[in-house]
């Protein structure tokens, strides 16, 4: 990387920190640090929504299964989960601004104490923050193999440099700093993404390259299933996307709970859908291509770091990259945020002797702690994240199977046709959800040589079916179902139910 490349890292990392800085001055209560208030326009929340769903993990263990396996990349990720948007529009997303609307709450996890029980919550709570860090330490350890491409910097020395912007600027800034810095991030990824996109056509076929290239590679490359990402695997992401990004990720929710009322989430939720839909293909034609400018990569993941370093001029390089940042800071900022939100507001009144919330002082300072708290043992993992299974492992096998469970009370539990549905049934498929993901990690694995390309969907898929299976039978046999509970699950109906509870 030269002087440019640089500067224009350095300019980026200076504009996320005055962004944070500036974001300070909105934030006079933990409401405001978490959710803004509800006051965060749909256009502005939609970005937020589709720019929280990336990091540099796509340019990383993505790229390398785009140089792999081809398009069939393109189906398992984007379509799913655009799927999984147009879907949540309808059912989930007007939900999250009423919960906050009718109850107060500004963490994802509240209305589970009412809608089940304090145990419930509490068992959610503490298993979900423990995934999360997972998830996110698959993050830093993406980032840090893109700087040590670029730049040479060592991996831990990469972890410790994006952690610490990141770190800055959402402990101070709130939610507010994560919104900001994803519109600001959208309009960079979006110039590197069109400048990537043209220096490779314009090395190949020009204009028609991304019809015509698919000719120079294997036959297999544009197979909408190729290899793992079988049909059987696109179907199992479909329904972890359904619950992973429609509030199942609690950053997530906390987007849409950020909205002024339900038809605000819908219109902010159908956007995301677009971008999903649209998008993501400007980013992988150049990573499809990346096996006819580079065969035989002894390191797929490093694909697009080189042909970044390789193809563009001097302060594009650098362009690129801080784009692949902006992804990461964007998601695992919005994670802590979320994070944050469920230990202050769900985990810690609980260790209070009278269980209420803290002051308004003291729950600002804490909600700034535990976000910088978070992302400090995040750093940790990834430093040794090769001990479980690298970026993809921690990424797809950890969280793919393990936010099903999570998720599964947390969504299905608003909607009235599971209202039969109560803390034990929502116990009973968590537990059921994470003994069968340990059970295939640990007991069934010699499995996966004799199931070939079947296994990742049969590992993956398992343990959000038999959650969701357990979750529906048990409220069938053993109905928890209270007056006080099937209020609350028609009132998240619509805008003018919770408009109406508000007068009453």
């Amino acid at each position: 990387m030269g002087f440019l490349d640089w500067a224009v890292i350095a300019a980026y990392v200076l504009v996320m920190v005055w962004i944070g800085w500036w974001a300070k001055r909105r934030v006079k209560n933990a409401a405001d640090f978490y959710v803004a208030g509800g006051k965060i326009p749909w256009w502005m929340s939609g970005i937020s929504h589709h720019m929280s769903g990336y990091s540099a993990a796509v340019f990383v263990g993505y790229a390398a299964l785009a140089y792999t396996v081809g398009f069939a990349v393109y189906i398992w990720w984007a379509i799913s989960i655009t799927i999984a948007c147009l879907v949540g529009a309808l059912v989930f997303a007007p939900r999250w601004p009423r919960l906050r609307e009718k109850l107060g709450v500004v963490s994802p996890l509240e209305y589970l104490a009412t809608r089940f029980n304090v145990p419930t919550q509490q068992v959610l709570a503490w298993s979900g923050v423990g995934l999360k860090i997972f998830d996110v330490a698959a993050k830093w350890s993406a980032s840090a193999i893109l700087l040590y491409v670029f730049a040479g910097i060592s991996i831990p020395w990469g972890i410790l440099l994006v952690g610490g912007v990141t770190m800055f600027y959402v402990t101070i800034g709130g939610i507010w700093a994560d919104v900001l810095t994803d519109l600001g991030q959208f309009v960079i990824q979006f110039l590197a993404a069109i400048v990537m996109l043209v220096v490779v056509c314009a090395r190949l076929d020009g204009a028609s390259t991304p019809f015509t290239m698919w000719s120079q590679l294997p036959p297999e490359h544009s197979l909408p299933f190729n290899a793992h990402l079988t049909m059987w695997f696109f179907l199992a992401y479909i329904v972890i996307s359904m619950l992973s990004y429609n509030g199942g990720t609690w950053n997530l929710a906390m987007r849409l709970m950020s909205n002024r009322d339900g038809h605000e989430a819908k219109r902010s939720m159908l956007l995301s859908a677009v971008l999903y839909l649209v998008w993501p293909l400007v980013l992988f034609v150049p990573m499809w291509a990346a096996p006819i400018l580079y065969p035989g990569l002894s390191d797929p993941e490093q694909s697009y770091a080189v042909m970044s370093m390789d193809l563009l001029p001097a302060g594009l390089v650098g362009l690129v990259l801080a784009g692949m940042f902006a992804h990461t800071m964007a998601m695992t900022g919005s994670d802590a945020n979320a994070i944050s939100s469920v230990v202050v507001r769900d985990i810690m009144p609980r260790f209070r002797r009278g269980k209420e919330i803290l002051p308004p002082r003291q729950e600002l300072v804490w909600a700034r702690l535990t976000t910088f708290l978070f992302i400090a043992l995040s750093m940790g993992i990834a430093f040794s994240s090769d001990s479980f299974g690298g970026v993809l492992g921690l990424l797809i096998s950890w969280f793919g199977a393990l936010v099903g469970p999570i998720a599964v009370p947390m969504l299905l539990g608003m909607l009235p046709m599971f209202r039969k549905s109560g803390p034990t049934a929502a116990l009973m498929s968590w537990a059921a959800g994470l003994i069968v993901f340990a059970v295939n990690r640990y007991l069934l694995s010699g499995l996966a040589e004799t199931m070939g390309d079947a296994w990742d969907a049969y590992e993956v898929a398992t343990p959000v079916l038999v959650s969701i299976v357990l979750f529906v039978v048990i409220g069938l046999i053993k109905p928890e179902n209270t007056p006080e509970r099937d209020a609350l699950v028609e009132s998240l109906g619509s805008d003018d139910a919770v408009e109406s509870s508000q007068r009453a």
